[in-house]
């Protein structure tokens, strides 16, 4: 108890006196407890600094700009030009012939300059490259481009990009006197580069028109310097990306008029953003930033006028006078059209609002741009703004830099209160204003008064903006209030110490005194109406976390207009609503909503129109306190007499909502909770009990105003008790989970809707009267229910029976129109169904059977599934069947897809008698079809037991409609013979083992693009006719017996794919194969084929060859006309030297297993795009020093070569390089460049074994991931390579027990492949 309770006064004049004196009290009271703490000699504050640099300085330079040209193209024509009007905006320009100063060398004075740039504007012309010092020049630009503070772009002012790039065309010819010098690679390699930038071309832009293009580039390059004005507000964090996006979004340059809204909670920031893009941006006529536009135009009667004479004066630049709103937008309207302006309005909460200020794009000259914000974003929708932004809170990263420049004056926090810092910022959850507000107010406090402030933010919320303490006593929080009055009435005079100890013996925090406001937040509240006040309330203490359509459930049994009202709070920022629909809120709002519901009566929760803290409800109900005022309640109750707790809520005679989890050990077989002598309040609309002790609900419970009732019980077997006949006329909604029912009974449920029976094992019948007229949802899991007949609920949408195995026969006697979704299946049990009749359940969308593996029959005519999406089978047929998402085709063309894998029963258990073949398929089928084709009845029509007529599986096959891709895996003898039929397939995939040939008819498939035969080991031979596949693109052929391809493959002029693998007996392929003349990819495999038809080097698309595992000994002399190629994979050949160096576009070389490959060419440099090179030959020496110029080499895998015994010196030139594998070759030291491989992150080195050390630098390889050296000579490592983190390393066990590791790098004994 607090001392200022027991004083008492009868004379209302000492009140008086007593108020004076206490509020000179409060100044003593202010001086003792804060400024005396300050001065404290032994305070272990932290220390505060003085930042005087932060992220968002920027480096300056000496020049903004710096003009790169040719002199003799473009200095008294385009560059002069662009100087002046660089000039003009103020914009520091650098120009050689305008800077350098007489006498000096122009070289360092040049190269100093570009270095102070903070922009490069390249100006390519024709004669550009034919200077020497211009490249010089450009290569300069090019090294500063790649620091994060430069920023170049090219100007393509009578050439193309891509004759820059490539050095061609006119940029060519400037460049050949220059192309024999010694730095002309390094000069390549920057055209190229400041090519690939983007840029501007100048007869791409602007239909050409210089003047245009140049106050384009201008303007482009203001914006980019313009600096973002913090000077408002010098500890802002993170505010540079935010003002990007929203100047991004605005598309600043564009002739429209766009009005973009920035919407969010209060104290987010979105005042700031806008007041931070507003003075980013310059190139508007005139600017207006209007203020607290909701304030203001709610604050009187003339405050929309006000603020139209505001708009007006800023734009027109004149005192504007207005007789009243009407007035005001007429002049608006006439006015405004008049300059391209930048509007703000902040903080609008109408849309009469915006109608008064900016009431559509008429208003505006074209280029205006206008910016709204707001925490309604209905305001923004209804006045059909053009993009809607939702404010970003900070990051854990910048809350961090925020609030510790507020607390401590720096970037981060200081040393010892990292930790208490990290609470502050989880607590604040990503807010500027709390963030400001907590810092600001710790700052120069010590560690036990954070402690004690973030344990009072855990119980009390924060209440207000904070202001200076000393103010006035009405100014504090009740709680402090009370501290001031025992001290200016009782504790004055006493040690700190120990007034301390008496304050929190009472239960205060003494030690801060803290005042936080969430007016803000609750801005957006008041103006809800109130329905939509209470379900917020509703949301923010007790549904916050529920899934969407649930807490839409609870509430509208409540009797509110849920979806409306959600809809409402998720467009004021007041709630969110996730991805996987559940709703969610920050936690400031959240507190906020808490803090409304108790602060009328922050001492008496009996009083609360909401409970939630589990204490205080056992408190009120333990001691039998009066309650009126509390509407829902929801208790996790841990111990206690639920007897007890329970009997207390009947006093609770408002209570609509109860949400109550009881302790669920201890009274389960105790005869006491046989009889129930509780009570529950009749006005409950929704009632959540787990745990219910008790064998019925309470005789006294009428429960008439029930709506939703949800129960988890194992004592209860019914409702009511024996003899009781209840009838809850306005039930709904019920669950029954984990009860002992064994019958239900819908006659005292006349109008429910949805009910939900699970894990009730002994439920056996469900009692019905003649029928349940609204019954929309049936779920029943784990019973045993046997039977249910659809025809008692004609509106039932949805029935699920999970787990139901005893369940035998639906009885579907009258046609269900209404069913959409229906679950039969089960999981670890088998469902006892036989058989199911669906010939009067026109739209059903979802049939799902898994499990029921004793279905026989479906009996399902053509059209009756015309609506599934979803269909999943059991039974004995199909270990899968699964349909997905059925849809109406897009466009007139209609497609369909079936693939049916052959599984292996070894007999049918439904009849092990049969004869026929048992045949049992995993089943996958989408279709893009109008309804009334029946596709999926025809799968469903034969059986789904294993046994298997194998005409009648033929004859289903070839009578699917819009088949357009099919894929057969089965060891059937022979596929179907009309598969011709199939006239829309365009993809067909068949396998088998024991095929021996393909029908004919395969061949009558016009539309067909892709033939694949896969594991035909018996296959001899392919149809004579292939040719006839006019459409043919992809083919392949994995086959051990054919002998030949058909001559007529020839014809198939689509064909892009043909690949033949584990082709033994195939010795040749057609000799005029060239005629293929879109063919891209060409695969090989046969020991047989010793040549290839050099008709071959006519595909000029050909763009991947592979000859793997053939007994080529050479290509064929014209194989370089192959212009197109980029992969060639040559390996387990007989090559023994080959003409590869012509290919120049080759990407991927492969010669793996080429034992008899001597050398590789001299000229393998030549290979200028090569990524990938993978070589094995015993009798390779060495590799050639040219490839050290594959610039583009990314992969170099030089493996079990065991004549090579080193690499070329200069291997570190290869600049892209990132695998390096060398395992099994003879090399007895890696050369030093090496460690110039910037880029490398893999490197092999196994079985190498005269490899006895590896580089000193090895260390510099800054990007390397993986070395493996197991099984070489290699015996002490580097000192420099345990600076590389993330490595991880493979190396011999006696080698790594030599050394200490870092925990960083990871180490194993086995090789890494």
């Amino acid at each position: 108890m607090s001392f200022s309770k027991i004083l008492r006064f009868s004379d209302p004049s000492s009140l008086t006196s007593l108020g004076i004196t206490l509020m000179l009290m409060l100044m003593g009271f202010i001086y003792y407890y804060f400024y005396s703490k300050a001065s404290s000699s032994n305070s272990s504050a932290p220390e505060i600094m003085v930042s005087t640099s932060t992220s968002s300085i920027q480096k300056r330079f000496k020049y903004d700009v710096f003009i790169s040209f040719r002199g003799e193209d473009t200095r008294k024509n385009f560059v002069d030009h662009l100087y002046h009007a660089l000039k003009d905006k103020c914009i520091y320009t650098y120009k050689d012939d305008e800077k350098i100063q007489k006498g000096q060398r122009i070289s360092d004075d040049l190269f100093q300059s570009i270095e102070e740039s903070k922009f490069y504007i390249i100006v390519f012309s024709k004669n550009y490259a034919s200077s020497s010092w211009c490249l010089e020049e450009l290569v300069k630009i090019m090294e500063c481009q790649k620091m994060s503070e430069h920023t170049a772009y090219p100007v393509f002012y009578d050439v193309e990009p891509t004759e820059v790039r490539n050095q061609s065309g006119s940029v060519r010819k400037a460049f050949f006197k220059n192309k024999k010098k010694e730095a002309a690679e390094k000069w390549k390699g920057a055209l190229k580069e400041a090519a690939d930038l983007a840029g501007w071309e100048l007869k791409n832009t602007l239909d050409g028109h210089e003047a245009k293009f140049i106050k384009k580039i201008v303007q482009e390059i203001s914006l980019q310097l313009r600096p973002i004005n913090l000077g408002f507000d010098e500890k802002l964090v993170g505010m540079e990306t935010r003002v990007k996006d929203v100047v991004s979004s605005l598309e600043v340059g564009t002739d429209e008029v766009r009005m973009i809204g920035i919407k969010g909670m209060g104290g987010a920031g979105k005042t700031t953003t806008a007041r931070a893009v507003f003075d980013h941006l310059s190139n508007f006529e005139a600017k207006s930033f209007v203020k607290n536009v909701r304030e203001v135009s709610n604050g009187s009667v003339s405050g929309l006028k006000e603020l139209q004479e505001q708009v007006l004066s800023d734009v027109l630049n004149v005192q504007v006078t207005l007789r009243n709103v009407d007035d005001g937008k007429d002049m608006m309207k006439w006015r405004m059209p008049g300059k391209k302006v930048l509007l703000v309005l902040d903080d609008v909460d109408h849309i009469d609002q915006l109608e008064a200020l900016a009431s559509g794009p008429n208003w505006f000259k074209p280029g205006s741009r206008i910016i709204v914000t707001t925490r309604d974003e209905q305001v923004l929708v209804a006045h059909r703004v053009n993009l809607i932004r939702d404010i970003d809170l900070l990051s854990d990263k910048e809350a961090i830099c925020l609030f510790s420049r507020y607390a401590f004056g720096t970037e981060n926090p200081v040393q010892g209160y990292e930790e208490l810092s990290g609470k502050v910022v989880r607590y604040a959850a990503g807010l500027p204003l709390t963030l400001k507000v907590l810092g600001s107010f710790l700052c120069g406090k010590d560690k036990d008064e954070w402690v004690d402030a973030i344990e009072r933010l855990k119980e009390i919320p924060l209440q207000e903006t904070l202001k200076k303490l000393e103010l006035s006593y009405m100014s504090l929080e009740d709680d402090y209030k009370e501290i001031f009055l025992d001290i200016a009435c009782i504790l004055k005079g006493r040690i700190k110490e120990y007034a301390i100890r008496i304050l929190e013996s009472c239960g205060f925090h003494a030690r801060n005194g803290l005042k936080e406001t969430l007016k803000k937040l609750e801005l957006s509240y008041m103006s809800l109406e109130d329905d939509y006040k209470e379900i917020f309330l509703d949301i923010a203490c007790i549904l916050k976390g529920r899934i969407k359509e649930y807490a839409i459930r609870i509430l509208e049994s409540c009797g509110f207009h849920a979806r409306n009202g959600l809809k409402v709070l998720e467009q004021r920022s007041l709630i969110t609503i996730s991805k996987d629909e559940v709703l969610g809120m920050h936690d400031h709002i959240e507190e906020m909503g808490k803090n409304i519901v108790r602060r009328s009566h922050p001492d008496e929760p009996n009083k609360h129109s909401r409970l939630w803290i589990d204490e205080e409800i056992e408190d009120i109900l333990a001691n039998d306190k009066d309650n009126e005022a509390t509407s829902c309640l929801k208790l996790d109750m841990q111990r206690g007499n639920p007897r007890i707790l329970m009997k207390g809520l009947g006093k609770m005679k408002k209570l609509r909502y109860l949400d109550v989890d009881l302790p669920h050990f201890g009274y389960q077989s105790d005869p006491k909770f046989d009889y129930l002598d509780v009570d529950l309040p009749n006005s409950l609309k929704y009632l959540k009990c787990w745990d219910y002790p008790f064998l019925y609900l309470p005789k006294t419970f009428r429960a008439n105003n029930l709506v939703g009732l949800e129960m988890r019980s194992i004592r209860m077997v019914k409702l009511w008790e024996e003899g009781e006949k209840k009838v809850l006329k306005k039930l709904k909604f019920l669950s029954l989970n984990q009860t002992n029912l064994t019958t239900f009974d819908f006659r005292i449920t006349p109008n429910l809707e949805w009910l939900s029976v699970k894990f009730s094992d002994n439920l056996k019948e469900l009692c019905m009267p003649v029928t349940c007229q609204k019954l929309k949802h049936l779920e029943i899991h784990y019973s045993k229910l046997r039977s249910f007949d659809l025809g008692l609920t004609p509106n039932l949408e949805t029935l699920s029976l999970y787990d139901c195995v005893d369940f035998v026969e639906l009885h579907v006697s009258v046609a269900c129109p209404n069913l959409k979704f229906l679950n039969l299946y089960g999981t670890s049990r088998e469902v006892a169904l036989r058989s199911l009749d669906l010939e009067l359940i026109p739209n059903l969308e979802r049939l799902d059977l898994r499990s029921c593996r004793k279905l026989v029959e479906i009996n399902a005519p053509v059209g009756c599934l015309k609506k599934v999406g979803y269909l999943n089978l059991g039974g004995f047929r199909f270990t899968g069947f699964e349909f997905f998402g059925r849809s109406e085709p897009n466009d007139s063309r209609s497609s369909a897809s079936l693939v049916l894998a052959q599984q292996w029963p070894e007999y049918c258990p439904l009849h092990p008698n049969s004869n026929l073949p048992q045949l049992q398929f995993r089943c996958s089928y989408k279709e893009c079809l109008p309804s009334s084709v029946g596709n999926i009845e025809k799968l469903i029509s034969f059986g789904l037991c294993a046994c298997t007529d194998l005409k009648k599986f033929s004859d289903i096959i070839c009578s699917l409609q819009c088949l357009t891709s099919l894929t057969l895996k089965c060891n059937i003898p022979e596929f179907p013979k009309d598969l011709g039929q199939l006239e829309c397939l365009e993809e067909l995939y068949l396998s088998s083992t024991k095929i021996k040939h393909l029908p004919d008819s395969i061949c009558m498939l016009k539309h067909l693009k892709s033939l694949t035969v896969d594991r035909g080991d018996l296959l001899e031979k392919l149809p004579e006719d292939l040719g006839k596949l006019e459409c043919l693109e992809k083919l392949k052929v994995s086959s051990k017996k054919i002998k030949y391809l058909p001559y007529s493959i020839c014809m198939l002029k689509r064909l892009k794919s043909l690949k033949v693998k584990n082709g033994d007996f195939l010795d040749k392929l057609p000799e005029d194969l060239g005629q293929l003349e879109c063919l891209e990819e060409l695969h090989v495999s046969s020991s047989k084929i010793e040549y290839l038809p050099d008709s071959i080097c006519m595909l000029k698309r050909l763009k991947s060859l592979d000859v793997t595992e053939c007994c080529l000994v050479k290509l064929p002399e014209d194989i370089g006309r192959l212009e197109s190629l980029e992969r060639l994979d040559l390996s387990a050949t007989q090559i023994s030297s080959s003409n590869i160096c012509m290919f120049k576009h080759l990407k991927y070389l492969k010669l793996s297993s080429c034992d008899l490959l001597e050398k590789l060419p001299e000229d393998l440099g030549l290979l200028e795009c090569l990524e990938e090179l993978d070589v094995s030959s015993k009798k390779i020496e060495y590799l050639p020093d040219s490839i050290c110029m594959l610039k583009c080499l990314k992969w170099l895998f030089v493996t079990e070569c065991c004549r090579l015994d080193k690499l070329p010196e200069d291997i570190g030139q290869l600049e892209s390089l990132e695998r390096l594998a060398l395992w099994g070759t003879m090399i007895k030291h890696l050369p030093d460049s090496i460690c110039m491989l910037k880029h490398l992150k893999h490197l092999y080195l196994s079985h190498c074994a005269l490899l006895e050390k590896l580089p000193e630098d090895l260390g510099r390889l800054e990007c390397l991931k993986y070395l493996d050296i197991t099984d070489t000579g290699i015996s002490h490592l580097p000192q420099s390579i345990f600076g590389l983190k993330d490595l991880f390393f493979a190396a011999p066990p006696e080698l790594l027990q030599l050394y200490d590791f870092p925990s960083e790098m990871q180490t194993r004994t086995s090789n890494i492949r």
